[in-house]
């Protein structure tokens, strides 16, 4: 616990890239492989969920730091991080634990779950008084399922490169997929590469960056594939060793959620694997996003459901072919072979190969992306043709050319305090549109504002709450904010009737008074038409 409670000090008290990924290559360098999972799958993003209540863990660390629950919440409250507040305030160390990390994950963390409260208390108290400040805070991280610091998955990968001495790329791909932190994985993990891939694994996912300059600085249109930015799910279909795996970019494994895919993605070759998006679909069009929501989160899905919000697998490159990786091969090439691969479908297939936009010039392909909305697509994908298949963001590779936002004017209603470096401070906002004279909350926004305006909310905050609802501060409504957001449909778990789609703030309209926002009623009219019937 003390090295993983070292690098994560270390990782957390810097910005620079090249400092955290020198911690992270220290420590994996001489790591116990036991340890070295454990750590590659926390730094990754994977957490236990909260294992003990937060009602519970206040009231037993208030108590053994000698303090009444008033004055904690007090110290909470400042703190901003109730894992940090309970490391702070707990008393020194009496004992001092030599235990390995993997020790306290698999004999003293993951199994409070499974203890009776009385139970819990016992072993949260006794591991309290084995750890130091620091070790104890990252304990504290585990239990509440909080662990997060500021490195990403890529300089992990990065890490882990320079101390085996594989190209990041395939430390990548060993990571996607399902994986247990054993100490025989860390060692696979760093084992020369044999070429031995699982029957279920994906290869890391090619991402775009978006579009900010004027496309002519690319050179010209026809040596670029141009595609509809569809609106659904990224997604890999994987058809190895007579098996049928559908992974999403988040690394889970769907296919179950989309059973009317699997029977064409049977009939795949062996050996094939496909990169695509899963969109509604329903007579011969894409469905809004709003539409395929209603099946995310199910693992099954009924009769009317399937029904009324049917889905196609949108195949828009080729990863695989009669079981050779084919990523390094150029874009055009692999779409031509994915072309053959997917062969002559009928109209009703679920498989379809994503049709490729015919512009004459760039002139001709902004007017083509104007009519996105139209067809419920996010805009214009821009492939170079000769671009093989990257690891993570290709840059000036594949672009991403979307339509602009929505945008509109509302008023600040509710804040609440945010997280992380931003724990002390009002950053989290509920913003509100004008509906027969009333201000009915729509939206909610924490991203846009600069460090600047930020303090300046803040302290409006302060001045001007006009009531409490625990953690949330209602506010006198005299601040207006341009949000823009991706998209807006209609929704009945909501007051106002309405659901926007990433929504942030895009500027602060000083310029504008509370009588000057937008009404539900004109909000509600940037709705694109009905879904088809």
């Amino acid at each position: 616990m003390r090295q993983l409670a070292q690098l994560y000090q270390t990782l957390d008290e810097t910005t620079k890239t090249a400092r955290k990924v020198d911690a992270m290559t220290r420590y994996f360098a001489h790591c116990d492989p036991a340890d070295g999972a454990w750590v590659v799958s926390f730094l990754s993003g994977r957490r236990f969920k909260r294992l003990i209540k937060s009602s519970l863990l206040r009231q037993w660390s208030a108590e053994v730091a000698g303090l009444p629950d008033w004055l904690f919440d007090e110290c909470y409250r400042a703190v901003g991080d109730l894992a940090e507040t309970m490391a702070l305030l707990q008393p020194a160390a009496t004992r001092e634990s030599q235990q390995p990390l993997h020790y306290w994950v698999e004999e003293r963390i993951r199994p409070l779950a499974g203890l009776s409260e009385a139970e819990q208390k016992t072993a949260l108290l006794a591991a309290w008084a084995d750890l130091s400040t620091h070790e104890r805070f990252v304990f504290n991280k585990l239990v509440t399922g909080e662990f997060r610091v500021g490195v990403s998955e890529g300089l992990v990968k990065r890490a882990l490169a320079k101390v085996s001495g594989l190209e990041a790329a395939v430390i990548a791909h060993r990571l996607m997929g399902q994986w247990e932190p054993t100490p025989e994985f860390f060692v696979r993990l760093m084992a020369a590469d044999d070429g031995t891939t699982k029957s279920s694994q994906p290869y890391p996912f090619c991402l775009a960056h978006p579009l900010q300059d004027d496309p002519q600085t690319l050179g010209a249109i026809g040596d670029w594939l141009v595609e509809w930015k569809w609106d659904g799910i990224r997604a890999q279909i994987i058809r190895r060793c007579a098996e049928t795996f559908i992974w999403s970019r988040g690394e889970e494994l769907i296919h179950e959620r989309f059973p009317e895919l699997l029977p064409a993605a049977d009939s795949l070759a062996d050996g094939t694997l496909l990169d695509g998006e899963i969109v509604g679909w329903k007579n011969g069009r894409a469905l809004p996003f709003q539409a395929l929501q209603r099946r995310i989160g199910r693992k099954t899905v009924g009769k009317k459901l399937l029904a009324e919000v049917p889905v196609k697998f949108i195949a828009f490159d080729l990863l695989e072919a009669e079981s050779r990786d084919v990523r390094d091969v150029s874009l055009c090439q692999r779409r031509r072979r994915l072309e053959l691969c997917l062969g002559e479908l009928a109209d009703d297939s679920p498989l379809m190969v994503s049709p490729l936009v015919t512009a004459t010039d760039w002139e001709n392909a902004q007017q083509l992306r104007e009519t996105s909305r139209e067809d419920h697509v996010e805009g214009l994908m821009l492939k170079r043709a000769d671009s093989n298949y990257g690891v993570g963001r290709h840059t000036g590779q594949w672009w991403k050319w979307k339509v602009n936002p929505y945008t509109c004017d509302a008023v600040l209603m509710y804040a609440q305090r945010g997280h992380g470096r931003r724990a002390s401070l009002y950053t989290d906002y509920t913003f509100g549109a004008w509906h027969e004279g009333e201000l009915v909350p729509f939206a909610k926004a924490y991203s846009g504002l600069t460090d600047a305006e930020i303090r300046e909310v803040d302290r409006f905050v302060r001045k001007n709450t006009t009531d409490k609802f625990g953690p949330v501060r209602a506010v006198k409504p005299e601040l207006v904010f341009e949000l823009a957001f991706e998209n807006i449909g209609p929704s009945k778990r909501h007051k106002s009737g309405i659901a926007v789609r990433f929504p942030r703030m895009h500027r602060w309209r000083l310029d504008k008074k509370p009588r000057d926002a937008d009404t539900l009623d004109s909000i509600k009219a940037l709705m694109p038409g009905e879904e088809p019937a």
